[in-house]
């Protein structure tokens, strides 16, 4: 499916299903960049997005391996998504950049950047519970699951949400 043009009805249900698996996921189960990864795959990313990719999407999460100072992993799994679908294979390498697929996810991160005031683990820690948190810390990690309520839930089914749109 993630290989046809999909008229904008479809399209639009699509990334809505993605949206929702995306929430409940991440809601649910934790970890943004899978939580991102496995929605896009079960709607338009079937042929693209492998478990493997999913499984290596994992130390993404909380910024990198839980330590806050990269990109959040919602981001991050809609950007992997991105690159399943445009990024330039291994074997071309020596054929240029892969401008067209720079170009998706500079897109997607300045909408990212528009919708949740920042783009790394620790802008959103702080946008969504006000501090930061040490994700490494029992009891701090605790507190930002409570003050973060649904929102990382969020940000991942947004990003599912663009990507799909963006296939």
């Amino acid at each position: 499916m993630a290989n046809e043009a999909l008229p904008n009805t479809d399209k639009s249900a699509l990334a809505e299903q993605a949206y929702q698996k995306a929430f409940h996921y991440e809601l649910n189960f934790g970890c943004c960049p899978q939580c991102v990864l496995a929605a896009v795959k079960e709607t338009v990313g079937g042929d693209v997005i492998s478990d493997g990719t999913i499984k290596a999407s994992h130390g993404l999460s909380g910024g990198g391996a839980l330590c806050g100072e990269g990109v959040c992993g919602a981001l991050s799994g809609g950007l992997v998504a991105l690159g399943a679908k445009r990024g330039r294979d291994a074997d071309k390498l020596h054929r240029g950049r892969g401008m067209a697929n720079f170009q998706a996810g500079k897109e997607l991160t300045e909408r990212f950047r528009q919708e949740f005031g920042g783009l790394t683990c620790r802008d959103l820690q702080v946008k969504f519970a006000g501090r930061t948190y040490d994700m490494w810390n029992k009891d701090e990690y605790a507190a930002f699951g409570r003050e973060r309520g649904d929102r990382c839930a969020e940000a991942s089914a947004q990003v599912a949400r663009w990507v799909v749109e963006m296939f």
